[in-house]
Order: C-alpha cells, then sequence, then structure tokens
C-alpha cells in the first residue's frame, strides 16, 4: 500500500475555503457564535450542496438545526421545489434559523422546523421517502441515527454525518470517551453494511457518507 503525502495544513485550509460564504451565511454563523453552536464549515457545507445537488434531492431531514448554516448549504444545493425537514431540540435555535431562512430568501413552505428530540421524531417521519439525511446532532446517537436512515432513505439515498473523525480522536486508539466510541461504531456499521456505498472525506471535522444501494427483489 502507497502511503500519500499527508496534505499541509496550508493545502487543508485553502480547500475548506474554496467556496466562499456570503453575507448570510456570515450572519447565521455569528449568531451559531452567540448561543454556542458549532457550526458545520464551509469545507463541509459546499460538500453538503455539492451532494444535494448531485442527487437532485428533493426531501430532505437534517438531525441538527443550529442556526441554519447547514440548511442554507443544503437548500442551496436541492431542488427548487424541495423541502428541508430539520429537527433540534433547542427551539430557539431554530427560531434564529428561521431568521437565516428568511434572509436567505428561503419561502416558508419550502422547511419544516420541528423541535425535539431526533430519536423521539425520527420513527415518525415516512419510509422511504427522503434523499438525503444530514446527521448532526448527539454524536452517541449517532449508530441509532443510521438505523433511521436506511428506513427513512429511498433507494439511491445518501445518509452524511458530520464530526465523522470528531477532533482527530477517532484515529487514536486510545481515546475511548463515549462519543469516540460511538462514531467508531458507527464508521464499523456503515463499512459492514454491504448495502451501502461508503466514503469517509477529511473535509473538516470529518464527513462520512454513503449511499443506499438499490437491492432487486427477490
Amino acid at each position: 500500500m502507497v502511503n500519500p503525502t499527508p496534505v499541509k495544513a496550508a493545502s487543508w485550509q485553502y480547500a475548506e475555503n474554496y467556496i466562499a460564504e456570503d453575507d448570510v451565511l456570515a450572519a447565521a454563523r455569528a449568531r451559531a457564535e452567540e448561543v454556542g453552536v458549532s457550526p458545520i464549515g464551509s469545507g463541509g457545507g459546499s460538500t453538503l450542496r455539492f451532494l444535494a445537488s448531485a442527487i437532485d434531492a428533493r426531501a430532505v431531514v437534517e438531525i441538527g438545526t443550529g442556526t441554519g448554516v447547514s440548511g442554507l448549504w443544503l437548500l442551496r444545493g436541492m431542488r427548487s421545489d424541495g423541502v428541508l425537514t430539520t429537527v433540534d431540540i433547542e427551539a430557539e435555535h431554530q427560531r434564529l434559523a428561521r431568521q437565516s431562512f428568511t434572509e436567505a430568501g428561503v419561502a416558508s413552505q419550502r422547511v419544516r422546523t420541528i423541535a425535539g428530540a431526533a430519536l423521539d421524531v425520527l420513527p415518525r417521519l415516512t419510509d422511504g421517502h427522503y434523499d438525503l439525511i444530514f446527521c448532526d446532532g448527539d454524536k452517541v446517537e449517532y449508530p441509532a441515527y443510521l438505523s433511521e436512515a436506511l428506513r427513512l432513505l429511498r433507494p439511491g439515498g445518501v445518509v452524511v454525518f458530520d464530526n465523522a473523525l470528531w477532533h482527530d480522536k477517532v484515529a487514536d486508539p486510545a481515546q475511548r470517551d463515549p462519543e469516540t466510541t460511538a462514531i467508531r461504531s458507527l464508521i464499523r456499521a456503515v463499512a459492514d453494511d454491504d448495502d451501502l456505498v461508503p466514503v469517509l472525506l477529511p473535509v473538516g471535522d470529518g464527513l462520512l457518507v454513503a449511499k443506499k444501494e438499490w437491492t432487486p427483489e427477490r
């Protein structure tokens, strides 16, 4: 196995900032800082937009609304008639996110905000209805999110997990905290599932992406 030369910090930063953010995203980030939310970076956000556009996403679920940063990126990649269903346990964060969406000119009918715990909300959503699911909630719950995502996604749909490298802890076997352990379990489960096509991207704090394969009827 050939080991490639690691990407230097300057190159990583150049790639992260390749797609510039506008004033609307900057304002959403400022709100996130005010309330102590850590939104996805511009590199991860532009990846979300790309994925939503590549699969012509019309129905998307987001776990972790925050103040709307990732939601804005997703909406910009989705179809013009697409609907984002976004879930967060903090209603105040969702209020700030709606402000961000309004500033971006997003029609109100394109965003459905649901306040509540993800594992309480997801079971109420429709099986096989969604094109893309983005997970950025409680890291300990990531393996459970995967189970829900596989039920909710249509064949050919995509699931994305943010913080898949978890501040460099996942690659360090000495790190055994609950969040790191849960993310490692998730990564193994995705790699071992023959019905998924996975990739682990070193974007931002890591993005784990997997496509749900079309499975022929038996």
